[in-house]
């Protein structure tokens, strides 16, 4: 009796149309050196490419038991090629492989090793770097862990992908007419089957930068974007989110506008002692100046109802223009207590009316006018437990980037231009974060009442990081949307040094989270708010 035939673990796919001769033959080059002694096939699915030189480098492969190449009689495209590819795959996972890219050479091996310790991941991404003209590799792209509503903003994960075959099979394969967006296609799709995508945080494969990729000129790969488009739009049709998807300001990335169910009203709660402060020249009222803002921007999509929760002593002027710019809308909380922001932010909350509430420090001015009703749209989702905003200083650059955990408790991007998209455009989409700043921000009354409140044991510092903290443990994601925006004046109404006893507080209550931040990543420097990668991990030769 013979032998039973043994499957290979990994199928890398790759579909070939038409690439520079070299880049290709280090693409096979990359693959046939792979460390993986486990058992792997590469399957290669020539499209009808044009160019004698491609075809000849196809003709010089030695027959090897492990690499299959395939030939189509006429183009059909990335799609039908991959889908050629898909079918002819026998692996238990299938590793995505561009015609031009190259694998390091411990790629698979790595990846098996993480499936070995992740038995239950049905989807692998890695990070990457780019491959220069000159063979050089550069910009590397450390990743965060699966965040979704990034996802659907663009397709940050791009390289390198590995999936279960038959879950892919499950799903159907590849869109037809979704090519140059056929992986972010996919990608979401796995995403609505699957909760289990996980993130192998090391460079696996170098994306080469050349004229025909889009990783050398995305702006001109328009037809592709159009796809993106209908991609995404289509994702949210199967999620049940009603929404208008276009084309964003930055490359590669697509604006969500989100559709509210009816007009929700939305309960801000403000707590303040009416401080007063000089704001470009000109001496204002905090109070007055934040709830002016946002009556003047009045949305027709949602209700306000402005909470004030004021200190007991404070000046009767203060009362008295609140109730002239808010009128009917204002409610007044008297507050006779001494200072506990938590504290105010429960009372306000206990005294609003809304089904979403919204958390908003004194010392704020609005930038965006519909930047509430972006927020109720996210907040809208059920798994969606806060949104947070882009918060500007008084000169315009970054206050408030959403928040970052990674060996020190910080703002991500702090004092970075308020107008850069950032790198690989993280200030320019809606993404997950660790935490989001309670000088702004949105959630569910609900969900606020279901997690207890803010703790009133954090009555100046970290608040907002034991409220972030607390809505992920309750099974929800924290969102930051860089088109809600506000002024923020921090420290000019207040000036609250960190006391001994809220810093052994949060430590106690939540330890290794203040240091483990699933949407930085560990290849980039703790303690720092700028993505800087450690030193020797850029995927670069020294010099």
């Amino acid at each position: 009796m013979s032998e039973p035939t043994l499957l290979p673990r990994f199928s890398v796919l790759t579909t070939v149309f038409d690439p520079d001769p070299s880049h290709l033959a280090a693409c096979l080059e990359s693959v046939e050196s792979q460390t993986f002694d486990g058992g792997f096939e590469h399957i290669v699915v020539d499209d009808a490419s044009t160019r004698r030189d491609v075809r000849a480098v196809l003709d010089r492969l030695e027959a090897e038991p492990w690499r299959h190449v395939w030939r189509r009689d006429a183009n059909g495209g990335v799609v039908a090629a991959s889908n050629d590819a898909l079918e002819r795959a026998a692996g238990e996972v299938i590793v995505l492989l561009d015609h031009d890219d190259v694998l390091v050479a411990e790629a698979l091996e790595r990846l098996a090793d993480f499936l070995d310790d992740t038995p239950g991941a049905d989807v692998v991404y890695s990070d990457h770097d780019l491959l220069r003209w000159d063979g050089r590799t550069y910009s590397p792209v450390f990743n965060p862990d699966f965040s979704l509503e990034r996802l659907r903003n663009h397709n940050y994960i791009t390289h390198l992908v590995a999936a279960r075959r038959e879950l892919v099979h499950e799903i159907g394969g590849f869109t037809q007419g979704t090519d140059g967006a056929q992986d972010h296609d996919l990608l979401l799709r796995l995403a609505e089957r699957t909760d289990t995508l996980h993130h192998l945080p090391e460079i696996l494969l170098h994306w080469r930068q050349s004229a025909s990729s889009f990783s050398g000129d995305p702006v001109s790969n328009n037809s592709a974007f159009e796809r993106q488009i209908g991609v995404v739009s289509a994702h949210l049709d199967r999620c049940g989110i009603a929404a208008d998807v276009s084309k964003a300001d930055n490359p590669g990335v697509v604006r969500i506008e989100r559709r509210l169910d009816g007009v929700p009203t939305v309960s801000v709660v403000i707590p303040t002692c009416g401080s007063r402060g000089r704001i470009w020249g000109v001496e204002r009222i905090f109070v007055h100046e934040a709830v002016a803002s946002l009556i003047d921007a009045a949305d027709d999509r949602v209700r306000l109802e402005i909470v004030v929760v004021l200190d007991i002593d404070t000046d009767e002027v203060v009362a008295r223009g609140l109730h002239t710019i808010a009128g009917d809308a204002l409610r007044i909380v008297t507050y006779p207590h001494p200072f506990n922001f938590s504290d105010k932010i429960n009372r306000g909350v206990a005294a609003a009316s809304g089904e979403f509430v919204l958390l908003l420090n004194d010392d704020t001015e609005l930038i965006a006018p519909g930047s509430i009703a972006e927020m109720v749209g996210i907040a809208q989702s059920e798994d969606v437990g806060m949104v947070g905003a882009k918060l500007l200083f008084e000169d315009g650059t970054l206050q408030h980037g959403g928040h970052l955990y990674h060996g020190t408790i910080s703002h991500a991007f702090l004092g970075w231009r308020g107008d850069q998209p950032g790198p690989h455009r993280i200030l320019a989409v809606e993404r997950e974060c660790a935490g989001v700043t309670a000088a702004a921000a949105l959630l569910r009354r609900e969900v606020f009442n279901r997690i207890g409140g803010m703790n009133t044991s954090l009555p100046a510092n970290y608040n907002d990081v034991d409220l972030s903290l607390t809505v992920r443990a309750a099974g929800y994601r924290i969102v930051w949307t860089p088109y809600a925006s506000w002024y923020h004046f921090e420290q000019k109404s207040f000036d609250h040094p960190i006391a001994q006893s809220e810093v052994d507080e949060i430590e106690r209550r939540w330890g290794d989270f203040l240091h483990t931040d699933p949407y930085s990543n560990p290849n980039l420097a703790p303690g720092r708010t700028d993505w800087l990668e450690l030193p020797l991990r850029s995927g670069a030769a020294p010099l």
